[in-house]
């Protein structure tokens, strides 16, 4: 009988202006958590997307490579005046930006991490977030591409020495992006030129590269586009942007949200309900359903299956944020960065809301690969004040917080969910680690008593008042002295009760006076 492996304990890279650290052990003992690596001086730290390394910077000509499960160094490598590094999905290549010297330096080198050397380099005058990492990697690094002039060359993963493999042409390219599976799938981006649409096409990736397109999507008034694969490669979702808004309804342009399939059976516009910007999309983790906020404030939430269908209304809110639990049964909608940090979290499996609460000032937000948890973290620069960590348990209640003087990052280590056991199964263990912490205080003691009388179970919520001017707060005042009605609804003030009584007199005396002429 199969002896099943356990659940991999999960960890948070934490950084501060003194090096990073690494959290461990979570549910935390004791209520903090434990230090699986002594803090280390650095600029900035990266995992794979695998878990399996971790990237670090220590200074502008050192580059570091730690294998995850040991934390040991096992790659340290000098780069003169690196600008930007990172590492390829599964932890085999890192590629570096150096500042260019001259014209003809290849600055941009591709290292393999098991031996050190350089497997291959090219000259990049600068970096964009379009044109960042050059060479880009499919998850399991069995495709790797990069953006040229009018085109899109491929590698040989393996052997890099081979030079350019393949090449996809498109005239016009700007930007594109590689399907999450195997990279079966390339959608490329063209942006408007000369009273042409912009374009979004799909190609598709076998043995050999087809020339033309599965699926062609053209758009008018677009300025940049956000491409979103679901994870089996069938879908994709376009965020169209325009700097402009023709309808002069938000200053921040216009945003339209487009869904094409590989097999063609679907091109064109998501049913949106509420006309606004899109603020955010996501797909589950299955890849089957995606979740949208849309619309001007109060925003809407819907979730919506492969074919365009929707599925759940979330409601509406102040919202511009939406993450999905990596087991797909949780999810969170907020509102962060300009927004006051709302939260609603959410059993989709059940279709019921769970809790509410707030993370003002969020910067980061993620689940943890468990699926049990949510963190967010206020980080600097973006914020330089109210630096700090908070993690949430899957229905909203606050678990842990820590306040940093500074803070630049707090990111969960890479785990496939499929590690981990049954969302439900997990949950429960949680909720009888509470049980056990219980039972160490008496039931009958003086603190327990105290804290059971101070907030009872299901405290009522009060709905707050609505905003009212100052000059219809006076005139409700005014109001309330004559007419003997109370300006905040609540009491009753010893002037108005002495005027009622008045009225009441003398609408009696009128009356008996009235009785006695008929």
């Amino acid at each position: 009988m199969a002896v099943a492996e356990p659940s991999p304990s999960m960890e948070i890279l934490v950084r501060d202006p003194d090096g990073f650290v690494i959290w461990h052990g979570l549910p935390f003992t004791n209520g903090q958590p434990r230090i699986k690596l002594d803090k280390i001086q650095c600029t900035s730290a990266k995992f794979s997307e695998d878990g399996s390394k971790l990237m670090v910077m220590k200074s502008d000509s050192l580059v570091s490579i730690y294998e995850c499960k040991s934390l040991r160094e096992i790659r340290s490598l000098q780069v003169p005046n690196v600008l930007a590094a990172t590492i390829s999905p599964r932890g085999s290549y890192l590629q570096s930006f150096q500042k260019p010297t001259s014209p003809q330096e290849k600055n941009v080198v591709l290292w393999k991490i098991d031996t050190g050397d350089s497997a291959y380099q090219l000259s990049q005058k600068n970096m964009t977030k379009a044109t960042w990492p050059v060479i880009r990697f499919s998850s399991d690094e069995a495709v790797a591409c990069r953006l040229a002039t009018n085109e899109i060359q491929f590698f040989d993963p393996v052997h890099f020495s081979r030079g350019i493999v393949n090449r996809l042409r498109v005239p016009s390219i700007a930007a594109f992006e590689l399907s999450r599976n195997v990279g079966s799938y390339v959608a490329s981006f063209v942006p408007e030129s000369k009273g042409m649409p912009a374009n979004v096409q799909i190609f598709a990736r076998g043995k050999e590269l087809q020339s033309q397109p599965v699926a062609r999507r053209s758009f008018f008034r677009c300025s940049s586009v956000q491409l979103n694969w679901n994870c089996d490669s069938t879908g994709l979702l376009v965020v169209v942007q325009s700097d402009v808004d023709k309808t002069n309804q938000s200053y921040y342009g216009e945003t339209k949200l487009n869904y094409l399939t590989t097999d063609g059976t679907h091109e064109g516009l998501v049913p949106l309900r509420k006309e606004g910007p899109v603020h955010d999309v996501q797909w589950s983790y299955a890849g089957k359903e995606f979740a949208v906020v849309y619309g001007f404030m109060p925003a809407m939430v819907t979730i919506f299956d492969k074919k365009c269908n929707p599925l759940l209304e979330l409601g509406t809110g102040p919202y511009n944020t939406i993450r999905w639990n990596p087991k797909g049964k949780f999810i969170c909608v907020a509102g962060f960065g300009n927004l006051p940090g709302d939260m609603a979290f959410w059993d989709y499996m059940e279709k019921q809301k769970l809790g509410t609460t707030k993370a003002e000032l969020s910067v980061t937000s993620e689940w943890s690969p468990d699926g049990r948890y949510f963190m967010t973290a206020t980080t600097a620069p973006r914020l330089q004040v109210d630096n700090g960590i908070k993690i949430f348990h899957h229905n909203g209640s606050l678990y842990y917080k820590r306040m940093f003087d500074k803070l630049f990052q707090a990111d969960w280590k890479p785990e496939s969910p499929d590690k981990f056991g049954d969302i439900a199964e997990l949950v429960k263990s949680v909720d009888l680690l509470k049980v056990e912490e219980t039972k160490t205080q008496a039931p009958g003691s003086k603190s327990v008593q105290a804290s059971t009388k101070a907030t009872p179970a299901n405290p009522p919520s009060q709905k707050p008042a609505a905003y009212r001017p100052p000059h219809a707060k006076a005139a409700a005042a005014v109001q309330a002295e004559l007419f003997g009605g109370s300006p905040s609804g609540r009491e009753v003030s010893k002037n108005a009760l002495k005027n009622k009584k008045k009225r009441e007199k003398q609408r009696e005396k009128k009356a008996a006076e009235a009785a006695g002429d008929a």
